[in-house]
C-alpha cells in the first residue's frame, strides 16, 4: 500500500508539471501573439489551479 501511495503521489507531481509546462507555452505564446485576452485568460486559470 506505501508503494501505491508513492506512485500516485509521484504521479499526481508529474501530472501538475504537465500542465505548468502546457500553461507557460500557451502564455508565452498569446503574449508573443499581443492576444491580451487570452494572456488574463491563461494568469486567471494559473492562479485557479495554484500554478
Amino acid at each position: 500500500m506505501n508503494n501505491r501511495k508513492r506512485v500516485l503521489t509521484q504521479t499526481a507531481i508529474a501530472h501538475k508539471e504537465t500542465l505548468r509546462q502546457n500553461l507557460q507555452h500557451r502564455l508565452e505564446r498569446a503574449r508573443a501573439t499581443g492576444n491580451q485576452s487570452l494572456v488574463s485568460q491563461l494568469e486567471a486559470e494559473a492562479a485557479y489551479l495554484h500554478l
